[in-house]
């Protein structure tokens, strides 16, 4: 039944926020924070927030440095594991769609 697979969804990439992040960085080999943040319409603190999650859980890189001593800039990576665990999710939501479409046949 696709109702228990359902219930088997990464959620932490199935948070809305975090699923847009990671879709992003699974289409390019890394972002800017600034980028990131356009790109999902979230604040700083908020950005910072979900990429704190993704990151303890070995989905992303974080890496931090200062241009000119005095500007920061961050860049965001997925990881081996992060590609493969976005790939997962995307699988399992195609499968139950699919079982989901057989319904409207019968």
């Amino acid at each position: 039944m696709p109702f228990k697979e359902m219930a088997r969804l990464n959620k932490l990439i199935h948070e809305p926020a975090r699923l847009a992040i990671m879709s992003a960085l699974a289409a390019c080999t890394m972002a800017e924070f600034l980028f990131l943040q356009e790109l999902t319409g979230l604040t700083k603190g908020n950005l910072s927030c979900h990429l704190s999650k993704l990151e303890k859980a070995g989905y992303i890189a974080i890496d931090k440095k200062f241009v000119r001593k005095k500007i920061p800039h961050t860049t965001i990576r997925i990881t081996p594991e992060g590609k493969m665990a976005i790939e997962q999710y995307w699988k399992q939501l195609d499968h139950i769609r699919e079982v989901t479409k057989q319904w409207e046949k019968n």
